[in-house]
């Protein structure tokens, strides 16, 4: 079976599991090379765990930002080569310094931080934090003033991260031995779930694709007005222009949309 079919086949296995949430794209977008061999290849990161965006199922990666780089590369002079997996905070590492990989495709928001160290595409996708509690929990924060106390987590290098530093910790309300990291959202939710913690902090489409799955659910949404763009190495305008052009082409001929009703279904 090839591998188109089997990711059709997971796809209409998983909405037929999740049903359709909702969520909000964007504009434009993305590209260049070092770990994909030729001058033309190029090999895409990804960090799996991170529904409907990347994720494995029965062995297979599928998701929102792999049917996307792969739609955009398709409309380029580059090819693409076989996926590399990583924990979301190694993936600049193997884009930067080892180059093991040409492009990251993981949902990765666009931030002044990370463009110190790396170039991005253009914003394919716009998202706010989420928080996310157990359903029907004793704990329903409405703000962040009410989690003082309390243990809550997210995962190593994320935004979502960043949001419990700077609105939790920093200020005091939540104690450094109360805030977990993970390598990956999917052990967070499990430790949601499992009451080792009380709430998660999360990209709000993934938040979503959580609670239409687990015994969780959305206490409030933090409006932070992130944009996701594709990561590539300084320098390399050639593949980032190339990337971008395949965005807006897929965008213009309807393939965006249909790739986002895919994994989102439709409002």
């Amino acid at each position: 079976m090839s591998r188109r079919t089997q990711t059709d086949m997971s796809r209409r296995t998983y909405l037929k599991l999740t049903g359709a949430s909702s969520a909000v794209g964007l504009t434009g977008v993305a590209g260049c090379l070092g770990g994909g061999g030729s001058d033309t290849t190029i090999t895409p990161g990804t960090a799996p765990g991170f529904p409907p965006f990347e994720m494995q199922e029965d062995g297979e990666l599928i998701g929102f930002d792999i049917d996307l780089l792969e739609a955009v590369v398709g409309e380029t002079e580059y090819e693409i080569a076989e996926w590399e997996t990583f924990e979301f905070d190694s993936l600049i590492p193997a884009l930067t310094q080892n180059e093991e990989i040409d492009v990251i495709a993981a949902a990765m928001t666009i931030n002044e931080d990370r463009l110190e160290t790396i170039a991005f595409s253009d914003p394919y996708w716009e998202s706010d934090q989420a928080i996310l509690v157990r359903e029907g929990g004793s704990f329903q924060p409405g703000a962040w003033e009410d989690f003082e106390g309390v243990n809550v987590g997210a995962q190593s290098g994320t935004t979502g991260a960043g949001q419990v530093e700077s609105n939790l910790v920093e200020p005091g309300l939540v104690s450094e031995d109360d805030y977990r990291t993970y390598g990956s959202y999917v052990l967070a939710v499990e430790d949601l779930e499992n009451e080792n913690i009380d709430a998660v902090v999360i990209d709000t489409p993934v938040a979503e694709t959580f609670a239409a799955n687990r015994d969780v659910e959305i206490a409030f949404v933090e409006e932070t007005g992130e944009e996701f763009g594709f990561g590539l190495r300084q320098g390399e305008s050639e593949l980032q222009t190339a990337l971008n052009d395949g965005l807006a082409t897929v965008r213009d001929d309807g393939t965006y949309e249909e790739i986002t009703t895919t994994w989102f279904g439709q409002e």
